[in-house]
């Protein structure tokens, strides 16, 4: 195998890679929008229930049922998976970063390995041209 071919395989497997991180980066998009609409909902519920008397009938969805709540109980329950969706999110974001690093470091190697490509490629047309010219 030459040179040229090496450099061929390793600059496909590298684009590979680049474009599986592409993929990952999308994923973690669609997933951090999700967990903030999901937040902002949360929010929202959160709000209704101050606004709610202490005395006011609040009713959770148990599988068919509703099953009646404390207010108090509701808010807290709330408050509870808008830190869990907040943890999320922090998580999502050091996860981007990770994958952005990882993506713009594949693109540095895919520019490196593009022009060695190039320069192997005009070596060769180079070699040939001058066998072409010997003979």
């Amino acid at each position: 195998m030459s040179a040229a071919q090496s450099l061929q395989q390793q600059l496909q497997a590298s684009l590979d890679e680049f474009r599986q991180i592409q993929l990952d980066v999308q994923q973690n998009h669609r997933l951090r929008q999700q967990s903030m609409q999901q937040q902002h909902e949360n929010e929202m519920v959160l709000q209704e229930l101050k606004l709610l008397a202490d005395d006011a009938a609040v009713y959770k969805m148990i599988g068919p049922a509703l099953v009646r709540q404390e207010p108090g109980e509701a808010a807290a329950n709330v408050g509870k998976r808008l830190e869990f969706i907040g943890g999320e999110l922090r998580r999502l974001d050091g996860q981007l970063a990770q994958l952005e690093e990882k993506q713009a470091k594949k693109q540095a190697q895919l520019v490196k390995l593009q022009q060695e490509a190039q320069k192997a490629q005009q070596a060769a047309a180079q070699a040939g041209a001058a066998a072409l010219g010997a003979s």
